[in-house]
Parts: structure tokens; sequence; C-alpha cells
């Protein structure tokens, strides 16, 4: 695993051992980078269920301001901070340790309003997945933030969640891509 671009392009990131964790490939985080363009430099950008931060380490390199990653896994975590540390990214992150519903149910862990929210649940994992449908809190999105969800290509994600809309599905091999842009604003601010 490798940071794909920016400031830290070419860097070795560690991976998982002997964990079930799926990193996110370079060929689809280079996809996922490629769709969201110009939205990530200056972004808060969230990356739930973060694993080694590789997709968060990624932003911070392409000019993202601050990433939070949030990850409930201790050992997974070990190496998400190796990574932070190795590159030198530790003061424009947050790690929160914990499962996403109850990150998305504290404010005061929360570094936004987002302009990006990613996030990549276990496939198949149908209780995550509908926190990720039915979750969103105000003051979570800011009013033009982008939602992309990583899913098995053979999951159907629904056409909106909560306060966005699904704008497009790419496809990937074995891997989806669901791009969600927020629809109301109203709801999801302050």
């Amino acid at each position: 695993m490798r940071v794909i671009a920016g400031s830290h392009r070419g860097r070795r990131l560690s991976g998982p051992q002997g964990t079930v964790l799926r990193p996110t490939s370079d060929k689809v985080r280079g996809a996922l980078f490629s769709i969201l363009g110009s939205k990530v430099s200056g972004s808060r950008f969230l990356d739930l269920y973060a694993g080694t931060g590789a997709v968060g380490i990624e932003a911070l390199s392409r000019g993202a301001s601050t990433v939070t990653f949030v990850e409930s896994n201790p050992k997974v975590l070990q190496v998400l901070q190796e990574n932070l540390r190795t590159c030198q990214m530790l003061d424009r992150a947050q790690v929160r340790v914990g499962q996403t519903a109850a990150f998305l149910n504290r404010k005061d862990w929360w570094g936004g309003p987002y302009d990006v929210l990613f996030a990549d649940p276990p496939y198949a994992a149908l209780d995550e997945l509908d926190i990720l449908i039915h979750a969103w809190r105000p003051g979570l999105l800011s009013e033009h933030a982008a939602v992309i969800i990583e899913q098995d290509s053979r999951t159907e994600l629904p056409a909106s969640i909560d306060h966005a809309a699904l704008v497009r599905r790419y496809v990937y091999g074995d891997t989806a891509l669901y791009l969600y842009g927020v629809s109301t604003t109203e709801s999801l601010t302050s």
C-alpha cells in the first residue's frame, strides 16, 4: 500500500497483519480521489471504518485541511497511528476510537461539519449499512458535502440516504463506490 498522489506521493503505508481487514486498493483509492477532484483540497474529511488510514492519509496528502478517522479495532488502530506518525500527519488528524454509531451520536467528537464523508464498512454487514443510511445528524455535513460509501459490487444501496441523493454508482471489479450528494442543507447544518 502506498500514497498515490500529493505531498506524500509514493510513501509506503503499513498494512494489516493477521486481521480480516480489507484495505481499499490503490486502484479504487485512485478512482475515489478522481471522482472527488477539487473537493478534497482544503476540506474537512471524515473517514469512517478507517482501518489503516490509507484513504484519510491520501486525502491529507492531496490537501485536505483535516481528517477525522473513526476505527474500533485496537490492533488496526496501532497500524493507523503508525501510518500517521510515519507520514508526519498527526497534527492534521483526529483519531476517534469507537464504533461508527457511537461516533455519529457524539457531536463533541466531530471535527465538522465535514465536506467529504467516506465510509468503508465491512462488506455485507447489513447493520453497519443501516447505520450509514439512517444515522445522519444535524451539523455533520457541510452544505455541499459529498458522501461516498464503498461496498461489494453485488450490494445495492438505496437511491437516497436521509438527506443525500445517489449521484452515481462506480464499479471497479468486486468493489463499488456510491457517490451521494447532500440534497437538503436545512437539517444537516447546525
